[in-house]
């Protein structure tokens, strides 16, 4: 019964993959994978050296939990975590702000370009996902971003 369980979320999960690299016309490689193998509850996360994005299943699983109080919206949560991390994918500025971030010299200016970095990708999500429900989606993006405005002791834009 758990095998089949798995399986027909995972055809699903497979559905919202295709749907939004087709959108996006992306040609990103993509790994989904059930844990992150950090300590970090990472959702997924982008490699430019491998043009890869991994989503973590679980871990999406329990942001959801987490924020929502429930996993009814596990899909949905999911297609907006994947969106975000195609905007990394196909940010055209990604690599020269990963350059600059790792010559600067100080921690302040460091987190102004990792919070430009996450805007990107936010901000193209947001233009993939036109049909979500923009709440659900807005109280998605505070919270990826409030740690970054935290460190810079910015308030929400």
């Amino acid at each position: 019964m758990q095998r089949k369980v798995y399986e027909l979320e995972k055809e699903k999960l497979d559905l919202v993959v295709q749907e939004l690299l087709e959108r996006s016309g992306s040609l990103v490689n993509i790994k989904l994978e059930s844990h992150f193998p950090g300590n970090r509850l990472a959702g997924g996360k982008y490699s430019m050296g491998s043009h890869t994005i991994t989503l973590y299943i679980e871990e999406i699983k329990n942001q959801c939990q987490q924020l929502f109080a429930t996993t009814e919206y596990f899909l949905d949560y999911f297609a907006v975590v994947f969106a975000h991390e195609l905007g990394h994918a196909e940010d055209k500025q990604l690599e020269v702000l990963a350059e600059r971030m790792d010559q600067c010299s100080s921690g302040q200016d460091r987190n102004r370009i990792a919070l430009r970095i996450e805007e990107n990708a936010w901000e193209f999500a947001e233009k993939l996902l036109t049909d979500m429900d923009r709440t659900f989606m807005h109280k998605i993006i505070y919270h990826s971003l409030k740690p970054y405005w935290d460190q810079l002791q910015l308030e929400p834009a």
